[in-house]
């Protein structure tokens, strides 16, 4: 059962019109998937892309290989470009990319712990970072990960269609 932070976004894109599309690596499907158990998400949820490996970032998303190497497959640089280039092929109103540790062996460090995701939205064609650590199993961590999304396109979209 889909928690409450994705039924809140679902609803919140459906009354206002809007899609979402995806692009998955750490999360690999599960913040699709969580969307697609709505009630009328073929309203919302246009698809997703999943790049667990940087080679599918590469070859099917287009994200340059000099970026992965310089930055790392799970860092900010890479998923701001995996939702750049997914508007190439899915037409949504919305991406969101997600790169990140939820277990060690890959390319953690000190200052980038397993925990570390990065999300990366593009509402209204404006780019929305964010860099969250979070503690737990892989499971726990990709499930933070996807409500931290779904708060993501709630709080964003109240200060686009709510503005201060």
């Amino acid at each position: 059962m889909p928690s409450q932070l994705i039924a809140q976004c679902s609803k919140l894109l459906s009354d206002k019109k809007l899609t979402i599309a995806f692009a998955e690596s750490a999360t690999a499907g599960r913040l699709s998937a969580e969307f697609a158990l709505i009630p009328d998400c073929g309203q919302i949820l246009k698809g997703g892309i999943v790049c667990y490996d940087a080679c599918i970032k590469q070859d099917i998303l287009g994200v340059p290989e000099d970026l992965v190497k310089k930055y790392t497959p799970e860092s900010a640089e890479v998923t701001a470009e995996m939702a750049r280039l997914l508007q190439n092929l899915i037409k949504a109103d919305i991406y969101i990319a997600v790169t990140g540790l939820t277990m060690p062996g890959g390319s953690e460090t000190r200052e980038k712990p397993v925990g570390t995701m990065f999300i990366h939205a593009l509402i209204n064609g404006n780019p929305v970072p964010v860099r969250e650590v979070f503690s737990g199993s892989p499971e726990e961590i990709v499930m933070q990960t996807v409500d931290r999304s779904a708060k993501l396109v709630i709080d964003e979209l109240s200060l686009v269609f709510n503005p201060i």
